[in-house]
């Protein structure tokens, strides 16, 4: 999503953000993006080296950049810039569009991608199957490594308030085997895996021990075309923000929830349960509300 003014044209800072928008980079290569958003009416001017030090990284490193983006190198990207205009300035905005720093534009991205997910989810029944197999595996494994281990914990955390078995696995090494591998022996059918980038090898190395396992693996992935989903039964993606250092995961938070809210309405005896909790955290004290 970008601002746009009466003349539907976008400023510089805009038209950098739809070059680099889809690409996967590395957190040295969204570093050198973000300057360039920075500075994006010089952009078109700067050679490697500037860019470089702008960035605060390695003249090679912005070459790799423009590789991933794409390009045979940086010559070829800075034409690209001068022909997309980046280094004219935008035409005024009006205030209801204005739209004045990337971080404005990291937010209505975000937006931008929710309105997606809701999109996607005009169709409930991938929604509802995964549900469904959640709710009837005992125990059931929850798996998130590195980006993803928050997702994971907080889906797990909601989870074990109406699920009776939940067994949360954020932590990689050699035990996370033979966790799989015990979950799949007490009765688990299903293993629930948040997939974030950038993917760690060990996260493909747990879903084949799960596979191996018989476990169907569900999987809130980035993308449909993440390299997950060979070995993932039921893919469900949202996408994640990437228009700032560190990629911003709303969407793939949100519909952890709905998952959540799904699974709880095939759960029976998940209202007791809750209702339980409450009375239990009311006779201690629990929270200050």
């Amino acid at each position: 999503m970008t601002a746009t003014d009466d003349a539907g044209t976008v400023g510089p800072s805009a038209r950098l953000l739809q070059l680099f928008e889809g690409h996967r980079l590395t957190p040295t290569q969204r570093r050198i993006a973000h300057s360039l958003v920075r500075h994006a009416t010089e952009a078109p001017f700067l050679s490697s080296v500037e860019v470089a030090e702008l960035a605060g990284v390695s003249q090679p490193s912005v070459t790799r950049f423009a590789v991933a983006l794409g390009y045979d190198g940086y010559p070829a990207l800075r034409k690209q810039l001068r022909e997309l205009g980046a280094g004219e300035p935008a035409a005024p905005e009006t205030p209801a569009d204005a739209v004045r720093n990337e971080h404005q534009q990291a937010v209505l991205a975000e937006i931008e991608h929710l309105r997606h997910l809701a999109e996607l989810l005009a169709d409930p029944e991938p929604i509802t199957r995964a549900a469904r197999l959640l709710a009837a595996s005992r125990p059931l494994p929850v798996l998130g490594l590195r980006a993803a281990s928050a997702q994971a914990r907080g889906f797990a955390y909601f989870a074990a308030k109406v699920h009776p078995d939940v067994r949360l696995l954020d932590e990689g090494g050699s035990m996370l085997a033979d966790r799989l591998e015990q979950a799949a022996a007490a009765g688990a059918s299903v293993l629930l895996c948040f997939a974030l980038p950038r993917h760690p090898r060990e996260l493909m190395d747990a879903l084949a021990v799960a596979r191996d396992c018989g476990l169907t693996v569900i999987t809130v992935a980035d993308s449909v075309f993440a390299p997950v989903a060979k070995l993932s039964d039921l893919m469900l993606p949202a996408a994640v923000g990437t228009g700032l250092v560190f990629d911003t995961a709303c969407a793939p938070m949100m519909l952890g929830r709905v998952l959540l809210q799904t699974m709880c309405d095939e759960l029976p005896g998940a209202e007791a349960r809750l209702e339980a909790i409450e009375q239990s955290a009311a006779a201690r004290g629990l929270f200050l509300e």
